[in-house]
């Protein structure tokens, strides 16, 4: 089956308000699957409606038993309005694939197959921290259920996943809450679809997305995480905040062509996956991270990716709760003021490969600190200094190299400019067929654009 998704109000909008940034733009249809097989099933429709002449506890309390209350096979269209829950909010709802059921907003416009929904603004909030503004999967599995166009904010957790496979979470905003945004580190999760999602302005231990557990004991897999706008996290207010945290032992997972911004812990941080199916990361463009732009210990393949100004390094990958084996770094971008990339733990390591990316600082460049014996390091540009490994890298001009960027990531229009040194420098046996646009890749060119 053909899965087409739509595209993104949080991506056009950050096209349209980046004007300094590349020509990045989605494709109709991916090469791979954003949403799930069951999405377009046709579904009984109930239309719960907001009732003006009560308060918004009220209005709270009988969305809830509505939600609560439905059946496979349906979908239940939400009139807009403030929806204050003060109770506990568990939903456990176990549909199918042919009966899956659709939680939406109401749309407030009429659109042709293919445009952006318009949502009337549904905000489903509660009136502390005290507990998680929405629990799903707590006491029996929810399967086949999906939240759509909703506004959660405030709470602990905004959404706190449990046992959950194949829920799918799309064009939600989340933000304020007291905790992380969207979890899943309490059960082990499956098929998840989190998608098109505005997440900001968390606090507590502030993630964006907090996904499996430490060391793998609770463990997420075959799950697609793409095209969200996930930014100010963290910061002055809390005292971490990564943007999207995939946990050690977690597999199988697709991160793909999310926005992720000021935060104060990396902006995408993945551990291994023990031994399992290797992680993607792709196509995703972060900047202005308190530490790390990106963190990866290994057991995964990072391409086509745009990582700026960090306090950090602009890419980092090390042992953390497992070792670093088994890493794809290729085609990727970095723009850092501090050190580009810090390798610590990659000397004498199985299935290393730092290939065809173009690395920038106004320090360090590479820094393979703990040797980098038997890695491959093939076809990369660099500007800055090195350290641990004296192959596989040119030296490139300086930010002239590409259209429009600064080291501050005000700017960020990282294509080649048309004298630059990633021109054809790329090598070959490491090319891969499509770039950050998923255009094909015909010139050569090192970096996560082709042009």
């Amino acid at each position: 089956m053909r899965l087409v998704w739509l595209t993104s109000v949080v991506a056009l909008l950050l096209l349209a308000v980046n004007t300094t940034d590349a020509k990045r733009k989605p494709k109709l249809e991916p090469a791979t699957p954003y949403t799930p097989a069951w999405a377009d099933a046709r579904l009984r429709t109930i239309t719960h409606r907001y009732n003006a002449k009560q308060t918004p506890e009220q209005n709270g309390a009988a969305l809830k038993a509505a939600m609560q209350g439905l059946k496979p096979g349906t979908e239940l269209v939400i009139e807009g309005g403030e929806y204050s829950i003060d109770s506990w909010f568990k939903l456990d709802l176990e549909a199918t694939e042919k009966a899956p059921i659709r939680i939406t907003a109401a749309e407030t416009k009429k659109t042709k197959s293919g445009e952006e929904p318009v949502f009337a603004q549904v905000i489903i909030t509660r009136p502390d921290a005290k507990q998680n503004l929405l629990n799903v999967g707590v006491d029996s599995p929810t399967r086949y259920v999906s939240l759509r166009g909703l506004e959660f904010t405030g709470g602990g957790h905004g959404i706190r996943l449990y046992d959950c496979e194949n829920v799918w979470i799309d064009r939600c905003h989340i933000h304020h809450t007291g905790e992380v945004a969207i979890s899943a580190n309490t059960k082990d999760t499956a098929f998840l679809y989190i998608t098109r999602n505005d997440i900001h302005d968390t606090a507590g231990t502030g993630e964006g997305m907090n996904l499996g557990a430490n060391n793998g004991k609770v463990r997420m897999h075959d799950s697609v995480i793409a095209l969200n706008h996930v930014h100010d996290i963290g910061g002055d207010k809390v005292s971490q905040g990564d943007g999207i945290e995939i946990k050690q032992g977690s597999y199988g997972n697709l991160i793909a062509e999310n926005t992720v911004h000021d935060t104060a812990y990396p902006c995408i941080i993945a551990y291994g996956t023990g031994g399992e199916a290797p992680n993607i990361i792709e196509r995703n463009v972060c900047w202005n991270s308190g530490d790390n732009v990106m963190q990866v210990q290994g057991e995964a393949i990072v391409r086509n990716n745009l990582l700026m100004n960090g306090k950090g390094a602009g890419f980092s990958s090390h042992d953390h709760q497992g070792k670093s084996i088994n890493l794809t770094f290729v085609h990727n971008t970095i723009i850092s003021s501090n050190r580009g990339a810090k390798f610590s733990s990659w000397n004498a390591r199985d299935g290393m490969v730092f290939a065809n990316n173009a690395v920038y600082s106004e320090g360090t460049a590479l820094d393979f600190s703990g040797g980098s014996e038997g890695a491959v390091v093939a076809g990369n540009v660099i500007l800055g200094g090195v350290s641990g490994v004296g192959r596989g890298y040119t030296q490139g001009r300086n930010l002239s190299d590409f259209t429009e960027v600064s080291w501050d990531a005000v700017k960020r229009n990282a294509a080649p400019s048309a004298k630059s040194a990633l021109n054809n420098a790329a090598d070959k046996e490491h090319l891969i067929e499509t770039d950050i646009n998923a255009e094909a890749r015909k010139r050569n060119v090192v970096g996560c654009f082709e042009k």
